[in-house]
């Protein structure tokens, strides 16, 4: 392990109260996007019963001031309220790579975050490290490895796409989950070489297909649709109708991913069949009587090797996993 990734969490120095204003948030934020409305429900808690967990903070040492690590939300809402004091636990001042690492270790990933602002964060510390490797980076920080991949495919966008997943305002903001989904379809082998296109321009043809309100794209995994078409035509050999098809359907707002389907490469009648047999498959299992079978152990080794195969398949899909 180099020096660089060697990382020592802070040091406590103790519990204490500081005056509000001498607080500042921290750059290094994971989570830079506070909506009002959950905001409004913490204020309101904090105007009844205070603030019951101190924030945690440091001093910087070039000016003295307070950097908080955790409970910036805390922070703004005694800032509305008029608060001029606030409880915290100080510990001493990290570095750049512990500071990073400290406010992932913190506070997780919690599920009202937008992912943007995190995968810039981590986007830091992967320059700071030099390190690039999931299985690293999620030790590192705390995060899920498939939450550092659809940070990293966050990163590949361009600027003005990242900015449209920062806008202060929800009602603009575009999502995350619409670039995550997109990234499959945009880097396609066939999609990603069509002539006269390039990443940008697909991004936003797919990006004003979502927006506007006759667009063809419905939903985002609407994308995961399309690059199945792709993919099915593709192995069918019929590559120069694809090719046709996807000038037709990029260029054409309002087609939908369904104009993509080629019928010699369709598989909805194998798909078809296959749910057939694992919804037969899923109602044995949920009558199955436990204690009658327990000693059957090819059974039981068989639906270890059934539960790998599946989790494989979601893996491949890139679907989240549930444990």
């Amino acid at each position: 392990m180099t020096d660089k990734e060697r990382v020592i969490v802070p040091e406590t120095i103790g519990v204490k109260r500081l005056r509000t204003d001498q607080l500042q948030a921290n750059p290094y934020n994971p989570r830079t996007l506070f909506d009002k409305a959950p905001l409004k429900t913490l204020q309101e808690s904090i105007r009844h019963v205070g603030i019951l967990v101190p924030l945690t903070v440091y001093q910087r040492g070039a000016d003295g001031q307070f950097i908080i690590l955790d409970g910036q939300r805390r922070w703004i809402c005694a800032q509305a309220l008029g608060l001029s004091y606030v409880p915290v636990n100080q510990i001493t001042e990290p570095n750049l790579v512990q500071n990073i690492v400290t406010m992932f270790q913190i506070h997780k990933l919690r599920e009202d975050w937008e992912l943007m602002p995190t995968a810039l964060k981590l986007g830091l510390l992967m320059n700071e490290l030099e390190e690039k490797a999931d299985r690293k980076l999620a030790d590192l920080t705390g995060l899920d490895i498939a939450v550092v991949i659809r940070c990293k495919k966050l990163l590949s966008y361009q600027k003005e796409f990242q900015e449209l997943m920062l806008d202060p305002n929800p009602d603009n903001r575009v999502k995350a989950d619409f670039f995550i989904e997109l990234f499959p379809f945009l880097h396609d082998r066939v999609v990603s070489k069509l002539s006269g296109f390039s990443n940008l321009k697909l991004t936003k043809k797919m990006l004003e297909k979502y927006q506007n309100p006759k667009g063809g794209i419905k939903s985002v995994t609407d994308f995961r649709k399309a690059k199945q078409y792709v993919t099915n035509a593709r192995k069918a050999g019929v590559t120069a109708t694809l090719k046709r098809r996807l000038n037709e359907f990029i260029n054409n707002t309002e087609l939908t991913p369904e104009h993509l389907l080629i019928p010699e490469a369709d598989v909805s009648a194998q798909a078809r069949s296959t749910l057939i047999i694992i919804s037969k498959a899923i109602k044995q299992l949920n009558e199955l009587d436990i204690d009658a079978f327990v000693g059957e152990e090819k059974l039981w080794t068989a639906l270890e090797s059934l539960l790998a195969s599946i989790r494989n398949c979601l893996r491949a899909a890139g679907r989240r996993i549930k444990e």
